[in-house]
């Protein structure tokens, strides 16, 4: 009989993991294909060339590894490989966009398919909290570092497990397990990956990442009473969870039900978290709220503040530059982050446009993404980028740079100016989180 031929859309995360789970061992289907958007996650493509899942990962169905082409090649890829089916494994994009992919492939003659949560989810032989969103930016990481925080101080070992954000050697990169900033620097991780890594390794928590989600699995079972699930951008938990939360952003309403797979994880949780409730607009609020309780109605709604905090006398008065969080301003849509907001708060004299200052890789991002108020991303897939991010920080020439990445800029660029850190924390305010864990003591063994 012959095998289903099959292509994976993706951006290396979600796609390894559908591939790992629900097709390397099927005999009676055939990956032919990755492709990879250039939009998201990945950088440009050119950073990355000749692109393959290797054999070691693939299986021996395999021997070959399977490549990785470019999302802009769909149609010719479809055509030469003679692909019946395509899959779709990525996150963060509109309903719009998935049904313009759809129509590609329907269009080239393929069949279109995602993968449903009972297909990719993991089950795990200790309890999972699980933290996700409606969109990228919403505030999980705070959410997720807060939890662990809890469970820790409850005496439980508590290993957290991140989406995957695999970039460089996918052999090597298979299990990932980060205790220190030294395992960072061994791992040579992105700006993206430190951003969600650091926040967890200063509190003393151990993360695992990679590409192969049961093998790191097996490894966080063996260490772990419990494992939050870190979700990435505003994708599926891979682990079935046994609490699960959903972050919601008021500064972005409506969200919550127009992007892919963030209104699924809306329609799955436990708790969906309405955060930085502090900085939105009433109406924001309520939309969420709305949209919440029209489209899962036995979620609890908790309302959060994201409590930014800054060295606030070294912004005042100065002429700053506003670095954020990449992703969130990228394909997250958000117009300024938590830096623009303390720049604001505490009376910056200038807020620089980066614009006519940005070189290279740096230059083209901001031509991309015209929809951002004076601010820069962190970009920083690979070293090209990094240094394309300095000289650009170096030609703006401000008094003070205001990071509001989750990771340490100061770590990652040398630049001639003082680098000031803004932090932010999740405060709620109708229901702690303590409280909704006490609630499910019995299934977290606490």
């Amino acid at each position: 009989m012959s095998r289903t031929r099959v292509l994976i859309m993706g951006a290396a995360g979600r796609d390894f993991h559908d591939f790992n789970v629900v097709f390397r061992e099927d005999d009676g289907v055939e990956v032919v294909a990755f492709t990879h958007t250039e939009s998201q996650n990945v950088g440009e493509l050119e950073e990355f060339p000749e692109r393959h899942y290797p054999p070691a990962l693939a299986g021996e169905n395999y021997p070959d590894g399977i490549p990785i082409y470019s999302e802009g090649d769909l149609e010719d890829v479809i055509d030469r490989e003679d692909v019946d089916q395509v899959v779709f494994s990525y996150s963060d994009v509109s309903h719009e966009h998935v049904m313009h992919q759809a129509s590609r492939a329907l269009a080239a003659g393929a069949d279109f398919r995602l993968i449903g949560p009972d297909a990719m989810t993991l089950e795990a032989s200790v309890p999972v909290v699980a933290v996700d969103a409606v969109r990228t930016g919403c505030g999980k990481s705070q959410t997720a570092r807060k939890l662990a925080d809890l469970l820790s101080e409850r005496g439980l070992a508590v290993v957290v497990v991140r989406e995957p954000m695999p970039y460089g050697d996918l052999e090597a990169q298979r299990v990932q397990r980060f205790a220190s900033f030294d395992d960072l620097e061994d791992a040579d991780v992105t700006i993206e990956e430190r951003e969600e890594y650091e926040g967890h390794l200063e509190r003393g928590h151990v993360v695992y990442a990679g590409v192969d989600y049961e093998a790191i699995l097996e490894r966080a079972e063996a260490e772990a009473d419990v494992i939050v699930w870190d979700g990435g951008n505003n994708e599926l938990p891979f682990y079935e969870p046994d609490v699960h939360f959903v972050v919601a952003d008021p500064h972005r309403p409506g969200s919550e039900r127009r992007y892919h797979p963030g209104e699924t994880n809306l329609r799955l949780a436990d708790y969906v978290i309405i955060n930085k409730e502090n900085t939105a607009e009433e109406s924001g609020i309520q939309e969420v709220e709305t949209n919440v309780r029209e489209h899962n109605p036995d979620a609890e709604i908790v309302h959060a503040d994201s409590v930014i905090s800054t060295n606030g006398d070294a912004i005042a008065g100065q002429r700053v530059l506003v670095v954020e969080d990449g992703p969130t301003l990228t394909h997250g849509d958000a117009p300024y982050g938590a830096g623009w907001i303390a720049a604001n708060d505490h009376d910056a004299a200038e807020i620089i446009d980066p614009g006519p200052a940005a070189v290279g890789t740096i230059q083209a991002i901001l031509e991309r993404y015209d929809h951002l108020e004076p601010v820069l991303p962190a970009m920083g897939y690979s070293r090209e980028q990094i240094d394309d991010l300095e000289a650009t920080i170096e030609r703006a020439d401000p008094d003070v740079v205001v990071s509001g990445t989750p990771s340490d800029l100061s770590r990652l660029v040398d630049v001639s100016v003082p680098i000031v850190r803004v932090r932010y924390e999740l405060e709620e305010k109708n229901r702690t989180l303590e409280e909704i864990l006490e609630d499910h003591a019995d299934d977290l063994g606490l």
